[in-house]
């Protein structure tokens, strides 16, 4: 059969039953993505014959002697086609992983298409921006700024992979070129996962796998050290327990791997997980954490210890703390609220699913190109399990599509490696979307009961929660998210008088992980929905009562605990965002109520967040400038939509009064750069950020030294510009001055490292205008706004998409996203067309605006942006939903089948 890609004519024969992404990705295509393979996601879409069509969808058969035309082959020569252009200059990405398919549906658009952009784009689905800038690049709004030289912090400068993004071409773990000699030979791994909750294996019959023609291997429990650890990336392994092997005899949860099938294929690898023969004990199984916690409940990990030995049974990790007295606060109330508030078990659904691929290169070591946020403690872990020499295994990441906390975890790297150093051959295991909702992790859910009293004036005088967490069959994340639910959600509020008590208990469903907000997202909706139902007791506004109660700059950082504290105020500017948000919702911006039976109502929440998680975190940069007067940058952190290249090409910049385009840089890869614990809890810019501008100002004072002592001056009478080192009566030029110091053997480079302490915080306000309908329970926002105050902004594009992104899925939390298991524990929505994360069509346009503030602790005077927005979200939907209603919604999500019975009941007062 003969095809026509990209302008190129190709002679092969597909597959039977083939689809057309997987057959162009084979012929080179890579810009071709996989983010469901259901038709669902639209990460795959490419022209067939000038027409739009989901490539996982249509037989490759049916492209013959059509053209085909994919994003790489959408430029004319060095020319980009007006909408690639149109997307870098408005930057209409984060991760970049949807972003060809996005371009490819939105390049085939007419201009009826483009007026309604909510109908032409719900085939596409993106999970980092928000749509805004995405809505921008189609109606040809540039979002970009010049790079100044020593202008660099605080503009709007590109992502320097942003052409590579947009043409198809930059590299994401999947994209390999499988003519490379190091792959030669690619296996192809796939799992059998668990059909039971709790079972124990007596036996697996691997004879009729490993009878299917082009299967190589099968891997049980049998054949993997039986090495305890946990799938958690932290630097301190610590704080997660030890209750995870490779492969396991026991089954906790339906989903869990159960055995590994390497073949030649990946379809000889599926029908060999097929053939498997297993036989079963079924044990008893648990799903709620409450039943979980009573005596007699069936036991996940017996002999379980807790952390520390501080729990027992199903429960791992036990906190209590308290601070005062709040019997006696509570005595000194005059009103006291107490209900119960929950959060749903919710995916990440980062479009690029988890995967690995591990080999073995001619110089003997192991390497691992993978999708993680935390490529140096996943090294680390692999070295454990495998007794593998650190100089032995090398892991690196590309362009990583969207993390979000799920790729804090490592799920993919250990059987690949296992299976490479057992066959020699280069493995490849890559979830698909099903196995993400089945075998990856989720958000904690979280039951939250909140008891909270005031004076008459609204003054607060006592708070109580106590919270239980569905950690799920394995503990990883589960002490860390709920020390986190019981730290910045009740530190946020002044109050004399504070007590916490949590537990993260074992039950047989899948496993809780890291999740964007952190536990503190759970615990701040509960907190804020008792503060406004509090506040209409008292007949005081939910603006007013935040104002009397929020934590300010001269107070103490106090939650539940009455340790010292390395949390500080680096910056202050909660009034300010709270100032902001008020006005916003004041301004009479937004949509109009809709005609017909709709309430309307205002909410608003608060959020605080540390920078950075309380156990250590570290980081590392290395610079030095090179023989064209420019720079090399190496720092450990990943990207993966977040910003941290570009933010850290700008830091530097900075300091060394260049443009962000001199700084050529490297990162998340354990050969190249220096260490980094990796990039989660907002520290990409609050720790790695600090690595570059202690090592960039370290080499600015190396490079004037140098100079000075060439001239036998003094360095504080020279000065760094974007290309020399410029004093009152001389100018060298930099590649000079790099050239003079070569030949002396010189070399003008420095290194750091930083730490994360002190901690700053960083705060977040959201208000929301909602309406909703009294027959269905259909919602409808009208006005979103949010105010942060993240510090000085290095880059205010990417800050402003930071929040729009967190804005978007903490609505998607709270609106429709719940994973629903059904009495058996099987997951029955694991897919995203039964999922629903928010598509354009249900993503508001977020104003988003910022607190003047400049911080002493962080980089440049920055903090974090990307995990405390979401924490906001979700309760000021509630709020404005009660405040539309009459009545409190106190359990995520607010589905119009969970309001529709308590909408017009005797309890409900539409305002």
């Amino acid at each position: 059969m003969t095809y026509s890609i990209d302008g190129r004519t190709i002679a092969a024969e597909p597959r039977p039953g083939q689809c057309l992404r997987t057959f162009l990705r084979e012929s080179g295509a890579l810009g071709v993505k996989k983010g469901c393979d259901a038709g669902d996601c639209g990460a795959c879409t490419v022209w067939l014959d000038g027409r739009p069509v989901h490539s996982c969808l249509m037989p490759a058969f049916r492209a013959k002697g059509r053209q085909v035309t994919t994003v790489q082959g959408l430029a004319t020569g060095n020319e980009l086609h007006p909408v690639q252009q149109a997307f870098l200059e408005a930057q209409a990405f984060q991760c970049g992983f949807c972003a060809a398919g996005m371009i490819m549906t939105v390049a085939a658009l007419d201009d009826a298409q483009r007026a309604d952009l909510p109908r032409a784009l719900k085939g596409n689905l993106c999970r980092c921006t928000g749509y805004r800038s995405i809505a921008d690049a189609v109606h040809g709004v540039p979002a970009i700024e010049q790079d100044v030289a020593g202008a660099a912090c605080g503009a709007s400068l590109p992502n320097p992979f942003s052409s590579g993004i947009v043409t198809g071409h930059a590299r994401y773990t999947m994209d390999v070129d499988a003519a490379d000699p190091a792959l030669h030979g690619l296996l192809h791994l796939k799992v059998l996962r668990s059909p039971h909750a709790h079972a124990r294996i007596l036996r697996i019959d691997k004879a009729k796998a490993l009878a299917i023609p082009g299967v190589v291997a099968v891997f049980t429990h049998e054949d993997v050290p039986k090495k305890l650890f946990s799938t958690a990336t932290h630097e301190d392994h610590l704080v997660d327990p030890d209750d995870t092997l490779i492969l396991d005899e026991v089954a906790r949860f339906v989903g869990q791997r159960i055995a590994a099938v390497v073949a030649d294929t990946e379809g000889a690898a599926e029908a060999g997980c097929r053939a498997l023969e297993v036989e079963y004990e079924i044990l008893p199984a648990v799903f709620d954490p409450v039943e979980a916690m009573a005596e007699g409940a069936p036991l996940l990990h017996p002999g379980n210890d807790g952390i520390g030995g501080a729990a027992r049974g199903n429960v791992f990790l036990a906190i209590k703390g308290e601070v005062g007295s709040v019997a006696e606060g509570f005595a000194a109330a005059a009103v006291v609220h107490e209900q119960t508030y929950s959060t749903s078990r919710v995916q990440h659904a980062h479009l690029e699913t988890h995967g690995s691929i591990a080999w073995r290169d001619g110089d003997g070591r192991i390497h691992v190109r993978t999708s993680t946020q935390a490529p140096f403690i996943a090294h680390k872990k692999l070295c454990y399990l495998f007794g593998i020499f650190p100089h032995d295994l090398h892991v690196f990441t590309e362009r990583v599509g969207g993390g979000f906390g799920g790729k804090q975890e490592m799920l993919t790297e250990d059987l690949c490696v296992f299976a490479t150093l057992k066959l020699g051959r280069p493995v490849k295991w890559e979830f698909t979307r099903p196995e993400e909702f089945l075998g990856a992790t989720t958000r904690h859910q979280m039951t939250t009961r909140v008891k909270i009293g005031a004076t008459a004036d609204g003054t607060l005088t006592a708070l109580e929660v106590h919270v239980v967490s569905n950690t799920g069959a394995y503990g990883g994340h589960g002490g860390e998210t709920l020390a986190a639910a019981l730290g910045s959600p009740l530190a946020a509020y002044r109050c004399p008088a504070k007590k916490a008590e949590g537990h993260a208990v074992y039950t047989n469903v899948i496993p809780g992980g890291g999740f964007r907000g952190y536990g503190a997202s759970q615990t701040s909706f509960a907190i804020e929905c008792a503060l406004d139902d509090l506040a209409a007791k008292l007949g005081i506004g939910p603006f007013a009562i935040r104002r009397a109660n929020m934590i300010r700059p001269d107070d103490v950082i106090q939650s539940v605990w009455a340790e010292p504290s390395d949390v500080a105020f680096g910056s202050y500017g909660l009034d300010q965002c709270l100032d902001l948000v008020e006005a916003e919702l004041a301004s009479g911006k937004g949509e109009a109520r809709p005609e017909g039976d709709w309430a309307e109502g205002s909410g608003v929440a608060l959020a605080v967040l540390e920078a950075g998680p309380p156990t250590e975190h570290r980081s590392g940069g290395e610079m030095r400038l090179l023989a064209d007067g420019t720079y090399h940058l190496a720092v450990g952190s990943t990207e993966m939509g977040n910003g941290s290249v570009t933010a850290h090409r700008q830091i530097a910049a900075a300091v060394l009064g260049t443009r962000a385009d001199a700084i050529a840089i490297i990162n998340a890869d354990t050969d190249l750069a220096p260490y980094d614990t990796g990039t989660f809890a907002s520290t990409g810019t609050v720790v790695a950020g600090q690595a570059v501008e202690l090592t960039a100002r370290a080499l600015a004072a190396e490079i004037l030294g140098y100079a000075a002592r060439r001239t036998n001056t003094a360095p504080e009478d020279w000065r760094l510009t974007a290309d020399a080192v410029e004093s009152a009566t001389a100018r060298i030029p930099l590649a000079d001055l790099c050239r003079l110091a070569a030949a002396e053997g010189h070399r003008l480079e420095a290194k750091r490292k930083a730490y994360l302490s002190p901690r700053t915080i960083g705060f977040n306000v959201q208000g929301v205008r909602l309406a909703v309908h009294r027959v269905t329970g259909e919602i409808r926002i009208l006005h979103s706004v949010h105010a942060a105050d993240i510090g000085r902004l290095i880059n205010p594009l990417q800050c402003r998409g930071q929040i729009e992104g967190a804005v978007a899925m903490g609505l998607g939390w709270a609106l429709t996203e719940h994973m629903v298991h059904d009495a058996q524990g099987n997951v029955v929505n694991a897919a995203l067309r039964n999922y629903h994360i928010p598509a354009f069509a249900d993503t508001p346009r977020t104003t988003v605006l910022f607190a003047d503030t400049h911080d002493t602790i962080g980089p440049l005077g920055a903090k974090a942006q990307g995990e405390c927005a979401i924490n906001a979200v979700a309760p000021a939907v509630a709020n404005a939903l009660a405040h539309a209603t009459g009545v409190r919604f106190a359990h995520l999500p607010f589905t119009p089948d969970r309001i529709f019975d308590r909408l017009g009941g005797p309890e409900s007062r539409p305002l």
